[in-house]
């Protein structure tokens, strides 16, 4: 892998963080089935991951490599995903977009915050992508393990949920221990909760 760097994201950078979102996500066995349409459309999923980038950028943890080939949205300790005007708008959009299957969206994301930790502050990973032209090189993970060093240096706990089994070990690699996990409304996909002590 080239030299690593990395930059925090600014206001300016929303369209290339939703744009290596959506396409780093576009086959994932959680998002690909919550967000399907009847017409196997996809052209509305980077209005569904805009929303969470804008609600991240709220505060300076998002992350771009140098060359834009991946992202990791966080979420400091104390903060919230989006505001509640960004909430309403992911209600609507659902609704609009998803049809019958905006009821399992919107109780899939009812899922992933029940099983927030609430016992202490922590850094949260809501999302980790690589721009498909750039996978199996490291560059993910090297930037999680950047990202990691700065929540270390501020003596705080990380946390994520992985709904892609295959990337279990990569953040176990990295200090995180499975403490739990939940399905896709239905039966379907399942998402583990990971936990990664303060060092």
């Amino acid at each position: 892998m080239a030299q690593f760097e990395a930059r925090r994201a600014l206001l300016a950078d929303c369209e290339m963080v939703t744009s290596i979102t959506t396409l780093a996500f576009a086959n994932d066995p959680l998002w690909s089935r919550a967000m399907a349409r009847a017409d196997a459309s996809t052209e509305r999923h980077p209005r569904f991951w805009k929303l969470f980038i804008e609600g991240a950028l709220r505060y300076p943890w998002v992350w771009l490599t140098a060359g834009g080939e991946a992202t990791s949205i966080w979420i400091p300790p104390g903060g919230t995903e989006m505001s509640e005007e960004q909430e309403e708008q992911l209600t609507e959009l659902a609704n609009e977009c998803l049809g019958l299957a905006a009821h399992d969206y919107l109780e899939l994301l009812t899922r992933f915050d029940a099983a927030h930790p609430r016992d202490e502050p922590y850094y949260y990973l809501s999302l980790l992508g690589t721009h498909p032209n750039h996978r199996g090189k490291g560059i993910g993970m090297a930037l999680l393990e950047h990202d990691l060093a700065l929540i270390d240096a501020d003596g705080f706990p990380a946390y994520l949920e992985s709904s892609n089994p295959a990337n279990n070990h990569r953040y176990a690699g990295v200090g995180f221990e499975s403490v739990g996990q939940f399905s896709y409304p239905g039966g379907g996909p399942v998402v583990t909760t990971m936990w990664r002590p303060a060092r």
